[in-house]
């Protein structure tokens, strides 16, 4: 079933302070209050060395027969809709991760230059899922790992509860739909995650984007872990008790002879 997200105005102001949008607090005036922020507002913010900027989708725009993802690529023009909070948050990802969000565009216009617009190979698939639900992950310690590869969500979020506190695994959520599906209260968070191991850095979208631009990532959908963001300390109001990890829906078994590749 297609998510509907909630009008503007009647979004709980609550789940700004929660992540993952409580990760985006700089952000604020871009997505909290009634007044949506125009295209030219979206434009003013972006970085240093982002020539690509935010255009009206239009039918006009629309009829110069491009791929969205080719008009990109071409013309730097990244078609947008007014109002959307589909379209605002992928907007605020460009904004925080312009080389991340260029590397995917410009795997994707390879793709269809080789598939055509209208089909789409293993690859194109695998980018799309991470550029719509995709988190950045990197794991200290390989136990965790094997406790996420065997889906013992317990153990990861419950027994190991202080992992996601401490430093042991770190994350950067990069799916624009992630954002959207929060701005429901209590809705339980999925995402798919591409895992590195630690390596002390500080911005993992650098070596994800490095990665994925060498062609050594995003290959195919199967390389992508689920995540189950809602276990995550903070991240949903009833995660505070065992009961949670043990009957939450968004833990779902592993799957007969589903294998994951190793940390990049």
């Amino acid at each position: 079933m297609k998510y509907t997200p909630p009008a503007r105005d009647a979004v709980d102001p609550q789940v700004f302070g929660r992540m993952p949008l409580a990760a985006w607090r700089e952000q604020a005036g871009l997505i909290e209050g009634r007044d949506w922020p125009s295209l030219d507002v979206l434009n003013a913010c972006r970085p240093v060395g982002m020539h690509e900027r935010f255009v009206a989708q239009t039918r006009e725009l629309l009829a110069d027969g491009l791929h969205y993802e080719q008009r990109i690529a071409e013309r730097g023009e990244i078609a947008s809709r007014e109002r959307n909070w589909h379209d605002l948050f992928n907007a605020l990802i460009w904004l925080r991760y312009p080389r991340l969000k260029r590397t995917l565009n410009a795997r994707q216009v390879v793709g269809i230059a080789s598939m055509g617009p209208k089909r789409r190979s293993r690859a194109q698939y695998a980018l799309t899922h991470f550029d719509e639900a995709g988190v950045i992950v990197a794991v200290r310690d390989p136990a965790l790992l094997a406790l996420w590869n065997a889906h013992d969500w317990h153990g990861l979020f419950w027994r190991h509860r202080e992992a996601w506190l401490d430093g042991s695994i770190r994350l950067e959520l990069f799916g624009h739909a992630l954002l959207e599906l929060a701005l429901s209260p209590g809705r339980l968070l999925v995402g798919k995650a591409l895992v590195f191991q630690w390596e002390g850095e500080t911005d993992l979208s650098v070596r994800c984007a490095a990665a994925v631009d060498a062609g050594r990532l995003l290959l195919d959908p199967l390389e992508l872990r689920p995540l189950p963001l809602s276990g995550i300390p903070g991240w949903h109001p009833d995660n505070a008790g065992e009961a949670f990890h043990r009957t939450a829906a968004c833990y779902q078994p592993r799957r007969a002879g589903r294998e994951y590749p190793p940390a990049a």
